[in-house]
């Protein structure tokens, strides 16, 4: 996919200086960065003097519409009109609020503050002859306050609210004559507060104000059914920002010392298909959204090629002058980017076919290499929440992280001059054209209280904490461990099932070939004859499949193998008097071949999925876990194993991942009885002569508080834990009763659903383990915050998110996860022994390079060596999910082509990593370990190919060859590193 896109980025630019669209690069490049290293979380710091911000727009949280002067803009009228049912008259009452503000700017610890002028509060009819001296002196306190915190103010002249004057008398940014106006207001501006200002930026996102201001009417003035109408608003903005620009460089810059630019916003878009066609789609798409007015600033003075091909005659021209007027006046690339504009005011005509995507990095880069690496000032981004969120808004500062988490790999991977970030916004406030209906406040604004009282939000903890660190530095935790794990350490590999043969498949051909010796060799079947069925015993060697699985185990490294056995099938009627003899005796065969070939077996007699109950039929259609009798005859089942299994049988799993949040609690009640009955049949009856191990696994992805820093997080994380993992860990392996907490908060529901464990069960049921066996996968977080009702679970009263810096495939991938939960259980049981029974990632089969597999395995075994060797674990094992695809589609360390089994990348890199016994630190003496016993000789994996049959008769240089063919071959491997 990289490479064919790096060839059409060739085929469209030609030589990598090649100018313009230069930008078109971008979709190539990013598609040939490693996957999933460039993926993962950067650790690092900003430059020194990078610029962190935040800001405001005077509509937004003014208020005070009429207050002291001030004149009426476009939204006060806008507001009062149509189906609109809120205002910005009120706002944030920032007005009469200059004090909060500046508090809560100081908390955060920002360097800048951008905010907006009020137009029509400084010259109410939008001309100098109305100036309003009350509403100016308003910024001149508010800029005063800043410098007295040591904050650098960034104004923007015009932040969408025109004086509502101008739109009436003359059409407003639709008449060229609105260019002077604007420049006078911008001469004022520069001159009463130029001094105190080193950034300015002339107007925001001017398209939005040209699209929807006069094109679709989505906000003010609401100006609609002209379709050509929003080219020449915006060819007004440009002439306006650029003689603003121009006056400031003549008459202002030399003393003032400040830089200029405009405010552009833009989506980002990424290709549906790898094709030309849709290359120059994605780029015609950036073209008409910030190219539109980027391209005349930045490049040429015109507008971009794409623009004039589609809308010819719709878009005006620049004269020769004018486009010399405008090119270059920008001092800085002043960028927008997030919920304003991108998912939102994006009309899909815009998007040309093409699919939008929110990647901050990529348009950045984008924007780097189209207009020739200019700074690039990150002036507003962020996200929202829904309004009735308060100071609690995890996704907010999620999104949050991930945008300053891709400038940071923009500055640090990508070489781009990012100066300055700024995050949007402040305080809650009027949120334009969905009024109230979300928040976007860094600080929660309480709309029904007289002095508008300001919260600081989790999203502002966050952003304070980043600001305070420059970024995101590597802490200890987050470098790579280097040691060993012990000796005696298990080295394993899981699997939900084996291929069962029932039907030997060695040693069966009846038929009689003949054998060309004195020409090619070949066998030729004789149709027509065959031979006596040959009538014996079977043996282990008939079954190829047990072979060459266990060829493909060893292969591996690994020195133990799990697998499940089928309730079901071994005893189909229920009656272990009446087992599957055939099935029960390959399963023997299997275990004791891979005891041959020093692979340890650890045996799971019921493995729980939410596809088919796996019961016998008689327990099956009679309630299944729901009967009274199914815990015994799950007892007598494993009696049955243990007896004919138990030779070659050392570690036993009764119940794998029981703790399904689809099991009932009164299910859940029976299993437990159920593997209490199993564990004591093996203590009590086999213990003594096998001298084997016994327990059960639960199913254990780590539950983190989506704010570690809030108690209020803190306590749903743990009653999440105590719900999936306590609810069977405790009955076993602590008090023999499920936990306080899981008891209380049920009862504080009213809800009875709990079984009450009698007496006899909870001496049956506690201590029944020889270790502490878990499945982990994944990491999730979870907030007491309320945001989203699909990932709400009302019963716990628990939010379910993710970090959306996270790699995901499909669930998110993340290794220190992995450390917390064995943390978990020491801290809950002692000094239990543990053994990672599964543990891996779902990715593309097809992918034989399996670099995700790779990486994942690396650092979750990683962050397992520092459990053991920093944490005290008494880890025992390690066992990576899955074997093949065949078995565990998506989840295998081999794959399969028709008949062809491949070995992936992850499968090397997991066995040199068994090699090496972990982390070896470089230089270190040599790990010193008993050697392990030879493996069997006759292990070599005998698979189908037919070699040999049995001479009868000789005859004019042609040999009869009778049937027995034996399959003996040695397997071959297709291997990817």
């Amino acid at each position: 996919m990289g490479a064919l896109f790096a060839l059409l980025t060739f085929l469209l630019l030609g030589s990598a200086a090649a100018k313009p669209h230069a930008g078109l690069k971008t979709w190539g490049r990013f598609s040939k960065l490693p996957y999933p290293g460039d993926k993962v979380f950067l650790y690092d710091t900003f430059p020194g003097d990078f610029i962190w911000a935040v800001g405001t727009a005077a509509y937004q949280v003014e208020g005070a519409f009429e207050k002291d002067g001030k004149g009426l803009s476009i939204w006060d009228t806008f507001t009062r009109g149509g189906n609109r049912m809120a205002t910005g008259d009120v706002g944030s009452d920032s007005y009469h609020n200059v004090h909060a503000d500046i508090r809560a700017i100081r908390q955060l610890g920002v360097s800048h503050y951008r905010f907006s002028l009020s137009w029509s509060r400084i010259f109410p009819n939008g001309t100098r002859g109305s100036y309003n001296e009350v509403g100016t002196n308003y910024y001149r306190t508010l800029i005063k306050k800043l410098k007295e915190i040591r904050v650098q103010p960034v104004v923007t002249l015009y932040h969408w609210d025109l004086p509502e004057q101008l739109q009436q008398s003359l059409g407003g940014w639709s008449n060229p004559e609105l260019v002077e106006i604007f420049k006078d207001y911008a001469d004022f501006c520069f001159q009463a507060f130029g001094d105190d200002v080193k950034f300015w930026i002339t107007i925001d996102n001017p398209f939005v104000v040209a699209q929807h201001g006069y094109g679709t009417g989505v906000v003010a003035p609401g100006i609609k059914n002209d379709p050509d109408l929003p080219y020449r608003v915006g060819h007004n903005l440009l002439k306006a920002h650029a003689a603003a620009w121009h006056l400031y460089d003549r008459c202002y810059r030399p003393r003032q010392q400040g830089k200029l630019s405009m405010a552009l916003a833009s989506h980002w878009i990424k290709p549906r298909r790898t094709r030309l066609e849709s290359l120059r789609e994605c780029q015609c798409s950036l073209d008409h959204v910030l190219g539109w007015f980027a391209r005349p600033l930045f490049t040429d003075g015109d507008y971009p090629p794409c623009m004039r091909e589609r809308l010819g005659s719709r878009l005006p021209s620049f004269t020769q002058e004018e486009r010399e007027q405008v090119r270059g006046t920008a001092d800085f690339f002043a960028l927008s980017h997030g919920a304003t504009l991108s998912f939102q005011l994006i009309n899909d005509s815009l998007k040309f076919g093409q699919l939008e995507d929110l990647d901050l990095r990529m348009l950045l880069y984008w924007v780097n290499a189209e207009y020739d690496k200019p700074p690039i000032f990150v002036v507003q981004s962020g996200w929202y929440v829904l309004g009735n969120t308060k100071t609690e808004d995890p996704k907010h500062m999620y999104y949050l992280k991930r945008f300053i988490a891709e400038t940071l790999k923009s500055i640090i991977k990508d070489g781009v001059n990012v100066i300055g970030y700024t995050a949007w916004s402040l305080i809650d406030g009027f949120e334009w054209h969905r009024e109230y209906g979300i928040r976007r406040g860094l600080y929660y604004v309480d709309f029904n209280t007289p002095d508008m009282k300001r919260e600081p939000k989790t999203s502002a903890t966050f952003y304070r904490n980043v600001i305070h660190k420059n970024g995101f530095p590597e802490l200890p935790e987050n470098r790579p461990a280097q040691g060993m794990f012990p000796c005696d350490f298990a080295w394993g590999v899981s699997a939900n099932s084996i291929q069962v043969e029932t039907t030997p498949t060695q040693f069966a051909d009846p038929n009689i070939y003949l054998w060309n010796i004195s020409n090619n060799g070949e066998l030729i079947k004789l149709e027509g004859f065959s031979t006596s069925p040959v009538h014996r015993a079977r043996h282990c060697a008939d079954y190829a499949t047990i072979w060459q699985q266990v060829d493909e185990i060893r292969q591996v490294g690994v020195n133990h193998f799990h697998f499940s056995l089928n309730w079901s099938a071994l005893v189909p009627n229920g009656d272990v008097a009446y087992p599957n003899t055939t099935l029960l005796g390959y399963y023997r065969c299997f275990t004791r071949q891979l005891v041959q070939a020093n692979v340890t077996p650890v045996v799971t007699l019921w493995h729980h999925t939410r596809q088919r109950s796996s019961l016998p039929t008689p327990l099956d259609t009679a309630n299944r876990w729901l009967n009274s009798k199914t815990p015994q005859s799950f007892a007598e089942y494993a009696r049955l194993c243990y007896r004919e299994l138990g030779a070659h049988v050392k570690m036993w799993i009764t119940l794998n991942e029981p703790n399904d949040e689809m099991v009932s609690y009164q299910e859940g009640h029976e299993m437990l009885r159920a593997h209490a009955l199993a564990w004591h049949v093996y203590d009590l009856e086999f213990r003594p002569t096998q001298g084997g191990q016994v327990s059960l696994a639960l199913h254990m992805d780590w539950v983190e508080p989506a704010f570690s820093f809030s108690r209020e997080d803190v306590e749903p994380a743990k009653r999440v834990l105590d719900f999936y993992v306590g609810w069977f860990a405790e009955p076993v392996f602590g008090s023999g009763d499920y936990p306080v907490g899981m008891r209380s908060w049920l009862r504080q529901l009213n809800s009875l659903e709990l079984p009450v464990f009698k007496e006899e069960d909870r001496q049956l049921i506690r201590g029944t383990y020889d270790f502490f066996a878990m499945s982990h996968f994944s990491t999730k977080l979870v907030t007491h915050a309320k945001e989203d009702s699909y990932t709400y679970t009302e019963m716990l009263e628990v939010q379910h998110m993710i970090d959306t810096t996270w790699i995901m495939s499909p669930r998110p991938v993340v290794p220190w996860g992995l450390r917390k939960a064995l943390n978990w259980v020491k801290q809950h049981y002692s000094d239990v022994p543990i053994y990672i029974m599964a543990n891996g990632v779902q990715e593309d089969p097809a992918r034989f390079k399996d670099a995700l597999r790779v990486y994942y395995l690396y650092n979750y075994i990683n962050e397992a060596l520092k459990a053991f060797t920093l944490d005290g674990i008494n880890l025992k094992g390690y066992f990576a999910y899955a074997l093949n695809d065949q078995r565990d589609p998506g989840f295998g360390l081999y794959g399969q082509v028709h008949q062809e089994v491949i070995v992936k990348a992850s499968l090397s890199n997991y066995r040199n990593i068994i090699q090496h016994n972990g982390f070896p630190i470089p230089g270190a003496p040599q790990q010193q370990c008993p050697a392990p016993p030879p493996a069997c000789p006759g292990c070599h994996v005998l698979i189908k190919g037919p070699v040999v049959g049995f001479l009868t008769l000789v005859g004019s240089g042609v040999l009869i060859t009778l049937g027995l063919i034996i399959y003996y071959t040695a397997k071959r491997h297709k291997e990817y590193y």
